[in-house]
């Protein structure tokens, strides 16, 4: 059996999108010849919401050691809110401890926090262990150069900057990468060669069952009602300037099937979870853009992110799941296969490079248009009007093809890749 070590800050309770990879994977790793412990922050110590519910599907099995970090009421006072820059030297730390006191075969960073990533090359050098890393999302995000800079993030000058030093000091040492997407392996290629040589291996996140099968035994009350007169069209996922192409897509063409068919004036848009801040606000931007469209009677935005549980019960109350894409060509939504797993009409509107709207066809699982397409208008016209005379109905989804995506088998294909890179 071999050790693997993981570094995973935003591990569970805390509910954020890129724990979901090791979360999946932990109760299969074992079956497949390796032995994790987790290394984490103290949730107390991140600035996201919590869900006690998550550390269900943990098996009780798994070593997990946390650490604290500078606490952000302390930093904030300097600007920083990085958790990887607040818990860089306790994680380090701990990680010495934990490497000094036995053998580990790998250490694997599968996290969004990169800047945690550098410990991998600082214990490569010190323990002579190689590592791995999970890219979720691009480290060194250029898209946003490309935009106006008042839809850019935050600290966007600080972070890139900052960014694009610690990605060029540790990507090039690293042993092997594992990524959501081909794009984002070719684009660290192109920016290191170095690395063309080194193992890579495309994995979208796994299918959990597992999650639906507990899912069916909770009784989740929900402070997010539909209305049943209505026909509610549901996206859960996190907002952004990225996904307004595709939004817009729909937005303007409801727009015009509201005068042609009396159906869809009974249909109501649901944007649920569209931030991770902690508290409602009054800046709901897929709101203000449905008004733009005179739709804002037809809109609902949910800032507030939802406990992972709720979300799973909410898709599969509603009647028609949407599915919107980024316009970055590399986007892979890691939310693609609870979406598919409600059983629900799904309205996919995706970038023609991304691996999302393929999967979907492949599984047979829903509608797609690509939204960046000439016709895409036309085609988004007749999925929509094709959809509203169909509901309610359950996807033929190709359930078999579907296991080569869950999380047992992401998972071994995880086992194997590691198996390469040791070797």
């Amino acid at each position: 059996m071999k050790k693997i070590l993981i570094v995973s800050p935003h591990f569970p309770p805390v509910n954020a999108a890129d724990m979901h990879r090791v979360r999946q994977s932990l109760p299969y790793f074992e079956q497949f010849g390796y032995k994790p412990t987790v290394l984490a922050v103290v949730p107390e110590f991140v600035d996201m919401p919590k869900d006690p519910l998550l550390e269900i599907t943990i098996p009780d099995t798994v070593e997990i050691h946390r650490v604290k970090a500078c606490p952000l009421k302390l930093t904030r006072w300097f600007g920083l809110g990085n958790l990887g820059i607040r818990a860089f030297y306790q994680l380090y730390k701990q990680g010495n401890k934990l490497l000094k006191a036995e053998k580990y075969d790998l250490v694997y960073f599968s996290t969004t926090v990169f800047a945690s990533m550098p410990l991998g090359r600082l214990w490569k050098r010190k323990f002579k262990v190689p590592y791995v890393v999970d890219m979720h999302d691009p480290w060194r995000n250029d898209y946003y150069l490309t935009v106006p800079k008042q839809e850019r993030p935050p600290k966007f000058w600080f972070a890139h900057r900052l960014n694009t030093l610690l990605e060029a000091y540790t990507i090039p040492k690293m042993d092997g990468m594992i990524s959501v997407s081909k794009g984002y392996v070719q684009m660290l290629a192109d920016r290191y060669p170095s690395i063309k040589d080194k193992p890579s291996k495309v994995l979208t996140f796994g299918a959990t069952v597992r999650d639906f099968e507990l899912l069916s035994k909770m009784n989740l009350p929900s402070s997010i009602v539909f209305d049943p007169t209505k026909i509610n069209i549901v996206y859960v996922g996190r907002g952004g300037h990225d996904l307004k192409d595709s939004i817009s897509l729909v937005f303007r063409t409801f727009k015009k099937l509201l005068d042609t068919n009396d159906t869809f004036q009974r249909c109501h848009f649901w944007f649920i979870g569209t931030s991770s801040v902690s508290e409602e606000n009054d800046i709901k931007p897929i709101w203000s853009l449905a008004g733009q469209y005179g739709l804002a009677q037809y809109v609902t935005e949910v800032v507030h992110r939802r406990p992972y549980f709720e979300a799973l019960s909410l898709l599969q109350k509603a009647d028609i799941i949407f599915v919107p894409s980024s316009n970055d060509m590399n986007y892979t939504a890691s939310k693609i296969y609870p979406n598919i797993l409600a059983k629900k009409p799904l309205l996919c509107v995706s970038h023609s490079n991304s691996s999302m709207g393929d999967i979907i066809k492949e599984l047979h699982a829903g509608e797609v248009v690509h939204f960046d397409q000439p016709d895409a208008e036309t085609h988004c016209l007749k999925m929509l009007s094709d959809l509203m005379v169909r509901i309610p109905f359950e996807p033929d989804t190709d359930w078999k093809k579907f296991e080569t995506f869950t999380a047992k088998a992401m998972t071994k294909a995880q086992c194997d890749f590691f198996q390469t890179v040791i070797e």
